[in-house]
């Protein structure tokens, strides 16, 4: 009985190891200590900030509650799966009303909030003044950031014209339900995300009303032409008003797909469609290398210069080597070249008289006795 007893026991001890271990959240931070700490996951019912975490790959939170005195400060983290997912939830959780912070290239603050990107995590600082504990809140920063995995964010909001731009109103989109919860078109997957899609879309003023500018980017140019049909079919897209068009009017460039909704008919839509410009273009007259045969009389010249160093090279290289065997058959006979123990005569017997190798060098040749 005391076997399985310990062995739980040991099993708890190092289960609770692991998860502190695995926790991103520290126990303090610049004087700040947790008094709580534990997991989360989004609202167990179907509502928009659950669906939209789960579209932007939410994969595990932490929360914890921190006192400094009398002051508390509300901290939870966001994991995602990546840093585009991070991006995306960070831009849902963002408001208006909360201005960008310098924690992070990507951060916000408000009275009583504080949002904050770091890689693919996302910091959620709830209290009763933020702004007071924004120097702490870079130490917490600091001490989660080994933790998170950095890589590129989306960079679709750099193509949306700053002109007319209601700020803060950007968000960036990866799912169906996200997007009707932001533009509720249809509550289906109109834009194509099941094809590879991903769009961020933004509020803007234009004369005098609101808009909503959507900017889609798919895998190629033909699934963006394919997407691109079948709104206009299903949603009558690019009809004037009267078709019960629900004023939609939409554009391709090459993968991209721009949707304007709201705007009163197609020339006011264009002012904005007209500044979505793709990134890259494609062009079929690139510049090709082109060979210019020389004259004729430049490649006679040519030849000829060519045979003359051939042939003086030749020449130079034949003295060379002839003086070189001169020299050492005249110093060292017999001994390097033409060595009369290794050279051979063939013979064909027209004389009675042998002929010996040592008759070429004026060798004297002991006679027998």
């Amino acid at each position: 009985m005391r076997r399985p007893i310990l062995l739980l026991s040991t099993l708890l001890i190092l289960s609770a190891g692991s998860a502190s271990a695995q926790s991103v959240l520290p126990p303090s931070f610049a004087g700040w200590t947790a008094t709580v700490r534990g997991g989360f996951a989004p609202e167990p019912t179907n509502t928009p900030d659950q669906s939209a975490a789960r579209e932007y790959g939410f994969a595990s939170g932490e929360q914890g509650t921190y006192a400094e005195g009398s002051h508390t400060l509300q901290i939870q983290l966001y994991r995602m799966k990546d840093p585009s997912g991070a991006y995306g939830e960070y831009s849902y959780l963002r408001t208006p009303d909360m201005p960008r912070a310098g924690f992070t290239d990507h951060s916000s603050m408000s009275r009583e909030r504080a949002l904050i990107l770091v890689g693919n995590f996302v910091l959620d600082a709830r209290g009763s003044a933020v702004p007071d504990d924004a120097k702490d809140l870079n130490a917490l920063v600091a001490a989660v950031t080994p933790r998170a995995y950095l890589g590129p964010l989306p960079t679709l909001s750099q193509r949306f014209p700053a002109a007319g731009l209601n700020e803060r109103t950007d968000h960036y989109v990866l799912g169906p339900e996200t997007l009707n919860h932001f533009l509720p078109v249809a509550s289906d997957d109109w834009l194509g995300f099941s094809q590879g899609a991903e769009a961020e879309l933004a509020s803007y003023e234009l004369r005098g009303h609101q808009v909503t500018l959507l900017v889609a980017d798919f895998p190629t140019p033909e699934i963006a032409t394919d997407r691109l049909k079948a709104m206009e079919q299903r949603l009558n897209v690019n009809k004037e008003p009267g078709a019960n068009s629900g004023r939609l009017y939409a554009k391709r460039s090459l993968t991209l797909v721009t949707v304007v909704a709201g705007a009163a008919n197609r020339a006011e839509a264009d002012i904005l469609l007209e500044q979505i410009v793709p990134g890259s273009e494609v062009t079929w007259d690139a510049p090709t290398f082109q060979f210019k045969e020389p004259p004729i009389t430049v490649m006679i010249v040519g030849i000829i210069t060519g045979a003359g160093v051939i042939c003086m090279f030749a020449l130079i290289s034949g003295i060379a080597f002839g003086g070189l065997r001169i020299v050492v058959k005249r110093f060292f006979p017999d001994k390097v070249f033409d060595r009369s123990s290794h050279l051979q005569v063939l013979q064909l017997g027209l004389g009675s008289k042998p002929i010996n190798a040592e008759d070429f060098y004026g060798i004297e040749r002991t006679p027998p006795k």
